[in-house]
């Protein structure tokens, strides 16, 4: 382990609390409707962000064209599982609902399908976020010996909460992410720095967070940070 990084069950969940620098992360399964904004938006601020997508998200012949622009532009496209399960409850995170087997064919399966598009090279590590950013120590365990490092978001700042549909008790619209995000990296002593920042290619609600994205990028240059890609973040 890196004593500069901040570890949850073996996997990191923080970069280099001393350096002004945050990573933009972004998952997709069974949305996509932000993608070509976020690119759009990305492209034009000159930032390069992880995308990490699904299987089932790379079969949809509709979100190809959408995967190879991401590899394009110089993106780190990664691993999000196959199929998207569940690795452990959570009630009782300590308990695996799938084998060792089960989870190697899964990854491996998402691996080789985004090689085939042109993503991740071979040399280094993948770099893997879980699917409902939800694991425990096996999971790390088995990534390790595959070459693979999973890590997670940063807690704190409530970005995640992007997916949530109207209709959820927890939703937030999304001005109150952003305000939030930004209200965290005020109260954080360390700010945001080596944060790992998550938000979603898409959701299943009216309200958009990814229109968002190009006012709270320029308002943290504003305090400072550098947008660098998580392999960077977070490299051995």
């Amino acid at each position: 382990m890196n004593p500069k990084y901040t570890y949850d069950h073996g996997g990191i969940i923080r970069g280099d609390r001393a350096i002004k620098q945050i990573a933009l992360i972004f998952t997709g399964g069974d949305y996509l409707e932000g993608g070509p904004h976020i690119l759009d938006t990305l492209a034009r601020l000159h930032i390069k962000a992880g995308m990490f997508v699904t299987g089932d998200f790379l079969r949809k012949p509709e979100l190809q064209s959408l995967v190879r622009r991401m590899v394009a532009e110089g993106h780190y496209v990664g691993p999000h599982s196959d199929k998207h399960p569940l690795y452990c409850p959570w009630e009782d995170r300590k308990k695996t609902l799938v084998t060792e087997k089960e989870f190697k064919d899964d990854l491996n399966k998402n691996i080789t399908d985004l090689k085939a598009f042109g993503a991740l090279s071979n040399e280094g590590p993948v770099y893997f976020i879980p699917p409902y950013e939800w694991f425990n120590d096996d999971q790390v365990k088995w990534a390790n010996g595959m070459n693979v490092r999973l890590f997670n978001f940063s807690p704190g700042s409530g970005s995640n909460r992007d997916y949530m549909p109207e209709s959820e008790k927890r939703f937030a619209n999304s001005q109150k992410i952003f305000d939030d995000i930004l209200a965290y990296e005020k109260k954080d002593p360390d700010g945001l720095k080596g944060y790992i920042l998550l938000m979603h290619l898409g959701a299943d609600r009216k309200d958009k967070m990814f229109l968002m994205l190009e006012p709270l990028v320029k308002e943290l240059r504003e305090r400072g940070y550098e947008f660098v890609r998580i392999d960077e973040l977070i490299k051995p």
